[in-house]
């Protein structure tokens, strides 16, 4: 199959513009294709297809799709480039049709962009179906031409990691357990000489004394894992790292303060923090990005036992402080305290932690962008330039001391897991509780919980776990280590 593009003209009419590959491909066949598409009406919109069948005897199948206008670039409103998020749209949507005729390889048109075709070909056509009897046909995107393959090749990387996140947090949590997740990530890992991991017992976690985690982790009867992982990309293994931590939270019941079973399933994607920013850094180890990383992820379930926190107990983390637990199901950031103070071992340059940390993110912002909660502008500036570029936005949301008495002024304990006015703020509050266990003048807290899954608006991915926003996160290193070595 073939899947080409062509743009919109600026008045409806007009015969089509068809890209460099779809001019090539239109002499190939003697100016069939321009014929074609003018008996079928007026140019394509945006996101919408064509298919030829029997025009060249290599390609069977030839799908066109609109790119939407050709001269697309950043738009300011948006805050994404519109140019790359047509072709992305695009190419998954002509891409999917290959698949559905059951053609079992596609040459994809770069489009100008080839990266992000790649990227919309990748995401577009994976599903998880590990577990069914009956799969959809295995589809190969290849580049058509050469021209662009170094670009393709970075998109397919790009676009591989994201799908490995979403492989993660698809995936059933009997079995993505926090032992089979930290194996999958070490598999991952395993051909990479620069790559150092550490998967620490709950016998280690005790001896860190991070107390507010195990109280978690001690729910279940599923152990608990700390994964620690090293990336030394940089020429000097001892330059500053960048530290990523991701909540680990392999199913989340709600603990003793229950959730309601309907949408419970979906908690098995709970580990979405440490799914992305673990397949952050295996992307970053298969473009050899010249930066040191260290990631880091508690694994854990959050269930309801006999040995469960119970809502009013008080914990102590790591550093000392004491924690009332006011609501079993705000969790997370118990994990992420002790996570985060341990960050602090390894002079960061920098530290950001991903978690599908609260509802009220969702209610906030939806599914449009991560919301990123940060004491640093510089930090800030990098990752909002990273997801202009690659479509996965993300949004700032505040700091301010007003939430910091909310979780600070507490009747039984240096803090509280939740704000004193409940609901208000939720978000907010999450991040304030955070910000205690923070010492580094470079941090971000990213809640993901708003882009966790997928119903239909991202159009290049499926219905499912999104694994958002790990191409982000992937670009924000990206430009670290060009500006390390510029």
């Amino acid at each position: 199959g073939l899947v080409l593009g062509t743009y919109s003209s600026e008045k409806d009419e007009g015969a089509a513009q068809l890209t460099s590959a779809g001019d090539a491909f239109d002499r190939l066949v003697s100016g069939k294709l321009r014929q074609l598409l003018s008996v079928c009406g007026p140019p394509l919109k945006k996101g919408k297809t064509h298919i030829f069948h029997g025009m060249h005897q290599d390609f069977p199948s030839v799908v066109v799709v609109g790119l939407g206008k050709k001269n697309a670039g950043v738009n300011e409103q948006e805050n994404w480039n519109e140019g790359k998020e047509n072709i992305r749209a695009a190419v998954a949507v002509g891409c999917r049709q290959i698949q559905d005729l059951e053609i079992p390889c596609v040459e994809v048109d770069p489009c100008g962009d080839a990266q992000a075709a790649a990227e919309g070909a990748v995401l577009g056509l994976h599903e998880y179906n590990e577990l069914k009897q009956k799969k959809k046909p295995v589809v190969t995107p290849q580049l058509h031409g050469s021209a662009e393959s170094e670009a393709w090749q970075k998109g397919v990387i790009y676009a591989e990691g994201q799908n490995l996140a979403r492989y993660l947090m698809e995936a059933p949590a009997n079995y993505i357990t926090p032992i089979k997740f930290a194996e999958h990530i070490e598999q991952k890992l395993r051909s990479f000489s620069n790559v150092k991991i550490h998967i620490r017992p709950e016998s280690w976690i005790a001896t860190q004394q991070m107390g507010a985690f195990l109280s978690v982790a001690k729910g279940s009867a599923e152990p608990p894992i700390f994964l620690e992982i090293h990336y030394l990309g940089a020429a000097n293994t001892n330059d500053s790292p960048l530290v990523f931590v991701g909540k680990g939270v392999t199913f989340d019941s709600g603990g003793i303060s229950l959730k309601p079973s309907s949408g419970m399933d979906a908690m098995r994607a709970d580990m979405g923090g440490a799914a992305t920013v673990c397949s952050a850094i295996v992307t970053a180890a298969a473009l050899n990005l010249p930066l040191n990383i260290i990631g880091l992820a508690p694994l854990c379930e959050n269930m309801p036992s006999g040995k469960a926190n119970k809502p009013g107990d008080v914990v102590r983390a790591r550093n000392g402080k004491t924690i009332q637990v006011d609501n079993t199901d705000a969790e997370g950031r118990l994990l992420l305290a002790d996570a985060l103070c341990y960050a602090h071992n390894f002079n960061a340059r920098a530290i950001v932690n991903a978690a599908t940390l609260t509802g009220a993110m969702d209610v906030a912002l939806g599914s449009a962008a991560t919301g990123v909660f940060t004491n640093s502008s510089w930090l800030w500036t990098h990752l909002y330039e990273a997801s202009v570029l690659t479509g996965d936005r993300v949004w700032r949301m505040p700091l301010f001391e007003h939430y910091t008495k909310q979780v600070t002024e507490c009747p039984l304990a240096d803090l509280s897991n939740t704000g004193k006015y409940s609901r208000a703020g939720g978000a907010c509050t999450a991040a304030a509780f955070l910000k205690e266990f923070v010492t580094a003048s470079h941090w971000a807290h990213l809640d993901i919980a708003g882009v966790m899954s997928n119903k239909d608006e991202v159009p290049y991915l499926r219905k499912g776990m999104a694994g958002r926003p790990t191409r982000t996160l992937v670009e924000f290193v990206a430009r670290l280590s060009q500006d390390s070595h510029n």
